[in-house]
């Protein structure tokens, strides 16, 4: 059985916001209760990578004010590499679930306006 704070992870990583002290009952939560011993280990191990790679974006704030240091150059791309990473997991993670993503998150791909 999923904890709390597991279950709050996997509805932020899927894009939805958070519900408070509702008693708001929803397909996600109810995936999220009825989920065999398989498929509870799996999405431990989605949660677990999505903590990790959330976290190093942040990280990429101590190298900003650095371009190179003698052989070692800065990724001028590498909040964007990481951050599409992380959002290309939390996709992973709703089609495992297979569950529509969220409003929160990161449409990507090709937009036309019309």
């Amino acid at each position: 059985m999923l904890t709390e704070a597991e279950k709050t992870d996997t509805r932020r990583f899927c894009g939805y916001p958070t519900l408070g002290a509702q008693a708001v009952s929803s397909n996600l939560d109810h995936r999220l209760t009825h989920l065999s011993a398989a498929e509870l280990a799996v999405l431990r191990d989605y949660l677990s990578t999505l903590r990790s790679l959330e976290q190093a974006i942040p990280a990429v704030a101590d190298n900003l004010d650095t371009a190179q240091v003698s052989v070692w150059s800065h990724n001028p791309n590498e909040l964007r590499d990481r951050t599409r990473l992380f959002d290309d997991w939390r996709r992973r993670l709703c089609d495992f679930l297979g569950f529509a993503r969220g409003p929160r998150m990161p449409r990507g791909g090709i937009s036309f306006i019309v």
